[in-house]
C-alpha cells in the first residue's frame, strides 16, 4: 500500500473526485448523534473525515488507514484544516480494528467505507469485523463501485479498463456478501443505487 500510495497520494484527491461518486451523499446521510464515535474504514487522505467534521460539528471523528504514507498526507490535511483536536488517525488493517486502539470504551457508533472495501484484499473479513465492532442498534455504511448495469455498454467497458490503470476494481462477491448478511435474520440491509448502478451506498443493521 505504502508503494502504490507513496507519489499518487499527493494528487489522489484531485483526480479521484472525478469518479468516486457518492462520498457526499453518504456523509449527509450518516445518521449520527451528538458525541457519537465515527470511524471511516481506509480513511486515506482524510478527505470526508474533513468534510464529515464540518457538517457534524458534534461527533468525534476516527479514521483507520493500511498506508503509513497515505496517513502522512491526513495528518497534514487535518492539521492544516486545524482539525486536531476533532480527527484522530491511526495506522493498521481494516480486518483488525478495533475501538479500544483509538481509546474508546464503548464500540463504534457509526463506521463506514468509502470506495475502500473494493481496495482491501481481506474485505470479507473487515466486513464482518466492522459489525463486531459496531454498537448496538446502529448501522455500517458503505459505498462503493456498483457494476454499472443500467448504463450503456461501452462506458461499462472503458470505465473498467480505465480504473483498473488505479488497480481499482468493482468485486460482484462483495455487494453478493452484503445481500447475503441482509437475507439472514441477523442483519436488515439498504441498497441504493447511485448513477445507473454506476456505484451504490450499503447500510447494514442489526435486526431489532
Amino acid at each position: 500500500m505504502d508503494r502504490m500510495y507513496r507519489y499518487t497520494r499527493h494528487v489522489y484527491d484531485t483526480t479521484r473526485k472525478f469518479y468516486l461518486l457518492g462520498r457526499d451523499r453518504l456523509l449527509r446521510e450518516l445518521d449520527t448523534r451528538p458525541d457519537d464515535s465515527v470511524v471511516e474504514i481506509g480513511c486515506g487522505t482524510a478527505r470526508n473525515l474533513i468534510r464529515l467534521a464540518r457538517i457534524r460539528p458534534d461527533v468525534r471523528l476516527f479514521g483507520l488507514d493500511a498506508s503509513d504514507q497515505m496517513l502522512e498526507t491526513a495528518r497534514q490535511h487535518i492539521h492544516a484544516a486545524g482539525l486536531d483536536d476533532r480527527i484522530t488517525v491511526r495506522q493498521g488493517l481494516a480486518e483488525n480494528i478495533n475501538h479500544r486502539d483509538f481509546g474508546l470504551d464503548q464500540p463504534f457508533d457509526v463506521p463506514f467505507f468509502s470506495y475502500s472495501l473494493s481496495m482491501i484484499p481481506t474485505w470479507k473479513e473487515s466486513v464482518d469485523t466492522a459489525l463486531d465492532q459496531l454498537a448496538p442498534g446502529r448501522t455500517l455504511y458503505a459505498v462503493d463501485f456498483w457494476d454499472q448495469a443500467d448504463l450503456p455498454a461501452p462506458f461499462r467497458w472503458t470505465l473498467t479498463h480505465w480504473l483498473k490503470l488505479f488497480h481499482v476494481v468493482h468485486r460482484p462477491e462483495l455487494i453478493e456478501y452484503l445481500q447475503h448478511l441482509g437475507d439472514g435474520d441477523r442483519f436488515d440491509l439498504d441498497v441504493t443505487s447511485i448513477m445507473g448502478r454506476y456505484a451504490y451506498i450499503a447500510r447494514l443493521s442489526p435486526t431489532p
